[in-house]
């Protein structure tokens, strides 16, 4: 079989926060990559990131990096909320793209860039990369394989301290589009509905709580929900970000159980098993902040910086989908379609909480907007 031809690939890398910064950085050594720009509003962070990546391009309109003729790629990697326009745009010039989740933040929103990037039939995939990490693959070539038999129920259970929830309604003059499910929630649900590829959610019931985030950021602590699937099967779920500061997980820890008919798999994802405490200020995981000498190592679902480079999750999913549009081969990214449905299905948990009633799913905008 003769080995196929690599595709030279010119990318557009839009926006230039941690995650681009991070993906831009590995792109400039992927040996496929031969052209970077950089699109980023704040004209210093362009700068600095623009020199860190060895960008050949640098600005701060999107519109005028996409018009580049050099770009065959994009990775959209804007705050979660500014996704759309990047999105659209690249779109446009049929770009196969990475995007970071969610789609949008609003449902409408998300259904109007499915639909534009299903019509365009682009090769556009989502950022969740918790699927490329070691132990989320063995789970799901265990259900994949029938070692459990049916799967009948799927528990999850993720806790976070309130640095990421805090930066996030700090970004945002939209705050009721934000929920621990949307933002954070997400990834929980996207494994748990890997691992249930092929059943259809028909109920979602679900209670939020907002003692601690919603006097100030007019936030949402925590949310538990149950789904239903039209064969029986059952997700229940629970997520709070709204743990204290000082709660030594950097971002995510995440318990979860697989049940099935003839094995249950259970996955202990908290962390816990490699603990820093030391009396000096940390810069390890999301947002430190002086008063957290305590951390679960490793996790920071991005990966760990170790020996000067980043080592975990995001490195293997941006190098699979720079090697996807080189040279085609087969990654388990999320599509554009999967990301919707997390979308919707979060947005269903929260309309759900604030019903205090079960919800028939799927969900469209228009229902979210009537309750």
């Amino acid at each position: 079989m003769a080995r196929k031809q690599a595709k030279k690939i010119g990318l557009a890398i839009i926006g230039g926060g941690r995650v681009g910064l991070i993906r831009g950085e590995l792109a400039a050594r992927h040996p496929e990559v031969e052209w970077i720009g950089i699109a980023e509003r704040n004209p210093e962070r362009a700068q600095i990131v623009g020199e860190k990546i060895g960008a050949d391009f640098v600005t701060q309109d999107f519109r005028e990096l996409l018009a580049r003729p050099e770009v065959n790629a994009a990775v959209i990697a804007t705050d979660e909320h500014l996704h759309v326009d990047p999105v659209l745009g690249a779109v446009e010039r049929a770009l196969p793209m990475l995007i970071e989740k969610p789609l949008a933040t609003e449902l409408a929103a998300s259904e109007r860039v499915m639909a534009a990037i299903e019509k365009a039939g682009v090769d556009a995939v989502v950022g969740y990369t918790q699927r490329f990490r070691r132990r989320w693959l063995v789970a799901k070539e265990k259900v994949r394989t029938g070692a459990l038999g049916e799967v009948t129920m799927v528990t999850s259970r993720a806790f976070m301290n309130r640095l990421v929830a805090i930066d996030n309604y700090q970004r945002t003059d939209k705050p009721e589009t934000i929920s621990p499910m949307v933002i954070s929630g997400t990834h929980a649900l996207d494994v748990a509905m890997w691992m249930l590829e092929g059943k259809t959610a028909v109920e979602v019931y679900a209670r939020s709580v907002d003692k601690a985030l919603g006097p100030k950021w007019r936030g949402i602590d925590g949310t538990a929900n149950i789904i239903t699937f039209d064969d029986g099967t059952i997700y229940q779920s629970v997520i709070s970000w709204a743990l204290p500061v000082v709660w030594p997980g950097a971002v995510y820890s995440l318990e979860i159980g697989i049940v099935g008919v003839e094995g249950v798999l259970t996955i202990d994802d908290t962390h816990r098993d490699i603990v820093l405490a030391t009396e000096k200020i940390q810069t390890e995981g999301y947002a430190p902040d002086s008063r957290r000498h305590v951390d679960f190592l490793t996790s920071y679902p991005v990966g760990d910086m170790a020996l000067g480079e980043l080592r975990g999750p995001m490195r293997e999913e941006t190098n699979s989908w720079l090697n996807r549009v080189s040279i085609g081969v087969p990654t388990q990214h999320a599509s554009a379609k999967e990301a919707h449905n997390r979308l919707m299905l979060t947005k269903a948990m929260d309309l759900s909480a604030r019903l205090k009633r079960p919800v028939p799913l799927p969900i469209s905008a228009e229902d979210e907007r009537r309750g």
